[in-house]
């Protein structure tokens, strides 16, 4: 690790002399370290990081406008913040949860401790058909009331970048309602949230007509109505086929909905495949890959998303990290937090588990739960710090930001930072149960205690 984030000097905002005026500096960083720029980072890339000790950043309208040796700054600021000598990252970015969900699955995980396979508990309605029932069953406000501590529980662990997906309703006009419950969330959290129409299950009764419907029906409504960016595919043998989710696929392509599959979860059929030779931005699970699909992932630009709350949960081999990093193949990792096969409410988590269960390195965790999980999303300002980056950032509990990822479930980050501003605890969550607002002394987001 080593150099500055734009070179020494190359943030400066100073013209002719002039001062540069930030509206925040901060000061007390001991270390700051991130991915060096945005895009995909490949390979032995991966586990490149720059890193800069005593740093000092400038922030303006919520970006990034100079970062460089606090001794070389030569601008004015309206507000100073010292972060007290500790390390920064930037902000995670969850690039795979299904945060909006009703009812709970104790049954399903009692079931698997006594040897039950998932696919058997799906296959006699338990699993995703139970939390489908449950969602169609809950109201609106439960629904965004359930979702909003969820995301409160991701942003204390560092994201500032969630993507949410909707899939637990089953009928056109309950993923619609999903949807635009998600563009609630999104709307007023204090992140930045990216919602995703997920077709995760085909009606057992009606498989071809409930096809024909999310092609000519929910597909065009949700592209139409601005409700997703992406539109994502379950593909799995008890879900869709290959050339299903090429036909659903291509349907969200036509109307301008960016691409990604769960694939490889429990059976290698196709779906990788299928991901690099659609483009798609990214292939997520990859349980099941082996070298013919890491061979695949190489050959194209598709992000592959590691999920290791899935591992965990369901005694899954973990995703193969370590050979596809090896391989060339752009590597990230998420939580897919989801109330069965991954109830994991912290992204720095999911980061600190990918090193143990898929065969990371520290370095490499990082770029693939920041920058590479960014380009997953097609988000180019997220992910890494540098000039004209989002303020997004993370500042950890000590001065070396390892040990974000080395304890399990703490120390963790101490404070989020969202465009420059901090979010605490409950900021999603306000005691009356709606989403909080800025503070009086504007430092923060706060709602207080959830």
């Amino acid at each position: 690790m080593s150099g500055a984030p734009g070179g020494q000097g190359a943030g400066t905002s100073s013209l002719g002399g002039t001062r540069a005026r930030a509206e925040r500096v901060f000061t007390g960083i001991g270390q700051l370290v991130t991915p060096a720029g945005p895009g995909a980072k490949r390979g032995a890339q991966q586990g490149e990081l720059l890193e800069l000790r005593d740093a000092l950043m400038a922030v303006r309208g919520g970006r990034v406008t100079w970062l460089g040796p606090a001794t070389a700054w030569d601008g004015v600021a309206d507000d100073v913040i010292d972060l007290g000598d500790r390390a920064v990252v930037p902000g995670l970015v969850d690039a795979h949860t299904h945060l909006l969900w009703a009812g709970e699955r104790y049954q399903d995980l009692d079931d698997r401790l006594s040897g039950v396979p998932y696919e058997r508990i799906l296959a006699r309605g338990g699993g995703i058909r139970s939390t489908v029932r449950a969602t169609a069953a809950a109201g609106r406000g439960a629904l965004l009331a359930a979702a909003r501590a969820r995301l409160d529980d991701l942003i204390a662990s560092g994201a500032t970048t969630v993507e949410v997906k909707s899939g637990y309703g089953g009928t056109v006009e309950a993923e619609v309602a999903s949807l635009e419950a998600i563009a609630e969330l999104r709307t007023a959290a204090p992140v930045s949230v990216v919602p995703t129409l997920l077709i995760h299950l085909p009606d057992a009764d009606d498989r071809a007509g409930h096809l024909r419907a999310v092609v000519e029906r929910l597909i065009p409504e949700v592209a139409a109505r601005h409700l997703a960016e992406r539109i994502d595919v379950f593909v799995e043998r008890e879900a869709f086929s290959v050339d299903e989710a090429e036909r659903l696929l291509e349907a969200g392509r036509a109307v301008g909905l960016e691409r990604t599959l769960h694939a490889d979860q429990f059976h290698a059929i196709g779906g990788v495949e299928l991901a690099v030779r659609l483009g798609a931005r990214s292939v997520d699970h990859l349980e099941a890959s082996g070298v013919e699909q890491i061979a695949v992932l190489a050959g194209g630009s598709t992000v592959a998303t590691l999920l290791p709350g899935v591992s965990l949960e369901l005694g899954l081999r973990g995703a193969p990290g370590r050979a596809l990093v090896d391989a060339g193949v752009a590597v990230a990792v998420a939580t897919d937090l989801n109330p069965g096969s991954s109830p994991l409410h912290s992204t720095s988590l999911a980061l600190a588990l990918s090193l143990r269960l898929n065969g990371l390195r520290p370095a490499e965790a990082l770029v693939a739960g920041t920058v590479n999980a960014a380009a997953a999303l097609g988000r180019a300002d997220a992910g890494w710090l540098g000039v004209g980056a989002r303020a997004d950032f993370v500042v950890c509990a000590e001065r070396d930001w390892r040990s974000l990822l080395h304890g399990l479930g703490g120390p963790g980050p101490i404070e989020t930072w969202a465009a420059g501003r901090r979010v605490d605890r409950g900021a999603v969550i306000a005691r009356d149960g709606h989403v909080a607002g800025d503070s009086v002394n504007g430092d923060s987001v706060n709602g207080g205690a959830a």
